[in-house]
């Protein structure tokens, strides 16, 4: 898998040495080793992996200052904050997630993989941001979720002059129209929206960067699923 890695990578100008290589590999050795008895993914062969999760989380790579303190909000099975995390080791990178038998996993895998500066918490992200608002750097999430109940999750987390990427499987002109306003409200501007064509597997990745420009009003993000059920 790891030379595998080392080309699938190269192609796509994205440097990677041996010892991250191995990382990736043992990462996904553990990851597939888990699914049997939990449920983490749906994919799970060797070359969608590579693809589908591993190249898909560090795409947007560059976006990330040095340094830059993370939070990867709904990553499930580590995705993009794992990966991202193997390649950007300068990174300060907290993983959230609401379900504690994935938290579990995360931090087995952050130990297997001996990363550095790196934290798997469990709690959900209208309640985490009560300790931590307006303190990261970038926010990320590749959940399956529209831009205008994505930005009530991420912004409020986000400091002045800091950015949230949202991944997304393609471009809608309607749903960006209809978190705008959500994004005007929460403090934020879309400051570029980046579409990758990834041709091994005819998808076209895009990544809606906004930037945090004012403070998000206190009252966000709301409890009780309403960013999902009634988003702004």
């Amino acid at each position: 898998m790891k030379d595998r890695l080392l080309q699938v990578f190269s192609s796509y100008d994205i440097d990677l040495n041996q010892t991250q290589a191995q990382q990736f590999e043992d990462y996904y050795k553990y990851l597939v080793e888990v699914n049997k008895n939990l449920n983490l993914t749906a994919i799970t062969e060797e070359e969608d992996v590579i693809y589908k999760h591993f190249l898909d989380s560090v795409l947007p790579h560059k976006m990330f200052k040095q340094n830059a303190k993370v939070i990867d909000i709904g990553t499930g099975a580590g995705f993009p904050g794992i990966p991202l995390k193997i390649l950007r080791p300068d990174l300060e990178i907290t993983l959230l997630d609401s379900l504690q038998k994935r938290v579990n996993f995360l931090n087995q895998t952050i130990q297997l993989l001996n990363l550095k500066n790196i934290t798997a918490v469990h709690d959900r992200a209208e309640d985490y941001v009560k300790k931590t608002r307006e303190t990261f750097d970038v926010a990320t999430s590749r959940a399956v979720a529209k831009v205008n109940t994505l930005s009530e999750y991420m912004l409020p987390y986000v400091k002045i002059g800091g950015i949230a990427i949202m991944y997304k499987s393609l471009k809608t002109n309607e749903e960006i129209n209809e978190g705008q306003k959500a994004i005007s409200t929460l403090g934020g501007k879309i400051e570029t929206i980046e579409e990758i064509n990834v041709k091994e597997i005819d998808a076209t990745r895009s990544f809606v960067v906004v930037k945090k420009n004012s403070l998000t009003p206190k009252t966000y993000p709301r409890g009780k699923n309403l960013p999902k059920t009634k988003p702004i």
